[in-house]
């Protein structure tokens, strides 16, 4: 089983990727490969109606198009601003159309904030992110509220209390994603799925 994670954030030393290279080493211990794409270290290009032309720019497309398909389910990491996920993964996604490989796949949604935030983006990605790709979005959620204060490396860094809470619920939550990975790769290969007859969400 491979897992794609893709963090969200514009930073390049953020939180968002100390939170996701924190869930991908938990999901190697669970015995599944991974794929992470970092959109401040590999920033995407904006969308542009040369998209489909594979020239210039897009260049890059079909190797990530082959990553995405490869993988078996996602990780989404997104850090809240100004109660928005960010641009870089709305990009992400407006580039991810019905071909992309993300179609009946499972997701987990981990929003992150500084603060006691990061609803606002679990509520963002479920209504507008998914429509034409398929992506499907576990019913669970992590958002890691306070990041500052877990998942650190340095123990003194973290509160405890709060750190226990997030590595037992992260535990949790990625144990969901890898058997909504297994049970939707059944459906996957059943005679179900019509992405050339229906192309679009409604």
């Amino acid at each position: 089983m491979n897992i794609g994670i893709v963090i969200g954030s514009h930073r390049l030393d953020s939180q968002s990727r100390k939170v996701g290279l924190y869930l991908e080493e938990q999901i190697q211990k669970m015995g599944a490969e991974t794929w992470l794409h970092d959109l401040a270290h590999d920033p995407l290009p904006l969308w542009d109606e040369n998209l489909g032309s594979g020239e210039g720019q897009w260049a890059f497309l079909p190797d990530l198009v082959q990553q995405l398909q490869k993988s078996d389910g996602f990780v989404i990491v997104c850090p809240e601003w100004h109660g928005m996920a960010t641009s870089a993964l709305k990009n992400f996604f407006l580039l991810c159309g019905i071909q992309s490989g993300l179609a009946h796949k499972p997701a987990l949604i981990t929003a992150v904030s500084g603060g006691d935030g990061g609803a606002y983006v679990v509520s963002e990605l479920r209504a507008s992110s998914y429509k034409n790709n398929r992506l499907c979005y576990i019913p669970e959620q992590l958002v890691v509220r306070n990041v500052g204060k877990v998942f650190n490396a340095d123990p003194l860094e973290n509160d405890p209390e709060a750190h226990t809470y997030f590595v037992d619920r992260a535990d949790y939550s990625l144990k969901l994603l890898l058997a909504y990975s297994e049970a939707l790769g059944d459906l996957r290969s059943r005679d179900v799925v019509d992405l050339e007859g229906y192309p679009n969400g409604m």
